[in-house]
């Protein structure tokens, strides 16, 4: 007989968790049956899907192609039950989101907006750095992704839509606030606090420190931008931040922006996905719509931070 979409369905849930208990759990039914389903599914196949290798569970070859082709129809059938939906005259269906953690500060306005119009989608919202990102869209977790820095190593469709400015941020009262026309060599030994590896902003400064042999002297290293911006008025050191990440903050309050060369960094946000992926209709929708409405919701909320402009 021929495999069953239950079947596969079983079998792309441990492939993804690489665990029989932890699919039983998402999908709640017994490990049991978890593992009759894959046997039955390996017999008609016939060939091994699984092998183990201690207490680890890894795919064989056949289970990797088999994986692909599961992932590739289920992405079609959630597609056609969007477009029956559509044509039925519902706004309904799934939004998967792989973004980056700065991001934060503004893709969860513009998703609400959305969210008005398509009140009944359901959203999964996945807020990590560059490197997570990029592993996530390797393995096509996601509909689309938002981020800085395009992968080098991946065929992506890619829409620049929004400005990402990086700036040098210092507590108020930082020797160098109001200053003007700050060579770069300033920040030669300086307290710094930074993003942890792997992050978008930390490359980029280190790349463009590297350019003009300045070295800072790391104190501290966050994995929060928050968490950075408590660090610098706690006086720890300066940073780089997007300038987004500064919207939350009030007028002359405890940060301010540096006027130094080469600053602010020019960069941009991408919505981005995978070459040769079939967006589904939300996901077209909601590139259009994050397109359309980004920088009016920027210029709606974010005035505040213009005043830490150096």
């Amino acid at each position: 007989m021929p495999a069953t979409l239950h079947q596969l369905k079983v079998f792309e849930t441990t492939a993804r968790h690489g665990s029989f208990t932890k699919a039983a759990e998402e999908l709640s039914i017994t490990q049991p049956t978890v593992s009759g389903q894959v046997k039955q599914l390996t017999q008609t196949i016939g060939m091994p899907l699984f092998e183990h290798i201690g207490r680890k569970l890894y795919l064989t070859e056949a289970g990797e192609e088999l994986l692909a082709t599961c992932q590739e129809i289920f992405e079609r059938l959630d597609n056609f039950e969007m477009k029956l939906a559509a044509l039925q005259g519902a706004k309904r269906g799934q939004l998967r989101l792989g973004v980056i953690t700065t991001t934060k500060y503004f893709v969860p306005r513009i998703l609400g907006e959305f969210c008005q119009d398509y009140p009944d989608i359901d959203v999964s919202l996945q807020v990590i750095n560059h490197q997570q990102l990029h592993d996530r869209m390797a393995d096509n977790l996601d509909d689309l992704y938002i981020l800085s820095n395009l992968p080098d190593d991946l065929d992506v469709h890619a829409q620049a839509f929004l400005d990402n400015p990086l700036v040098v941020v210092a507590r108020a009262d930082h020797p160098l606030a109001h200053q003007k026309n700050l060579p770069l060599s300033v920040l030669d030994g300086a307290d710094f606090v930074t993003r942890e590896m792997g992050s978008g902003t930390r490359l980029a400064v280190e790349k463009l420190l590297a350019e003009h042999d300045v070295s800072v002297q790391v104190r501290l290293e966050l994995g929060s931008n928050e968490a950075i911006k408590q660090a610098i008025a706690g006086g720890l050191g300066i940073s780089v931040l997007s300038r987004h990440t500064l919207i939350t903050e009030p007028p002359h309050g405890e940060l301010t922006v540096l006027d130094v060369e080469h600053f602010p960094i020019q960069r941009h946000w991408y919505v981005a996905y995978l070459a040769g992926k079939q967006l589904s209709v939300i996901a077209q929708a909601f590139l259009e719509f994050m397109v359309r409405s980004s920088q009016k919701t920027l210029e709606n909320s974010g005035r505040r931070s213009l005043a830490l402009q150096p």
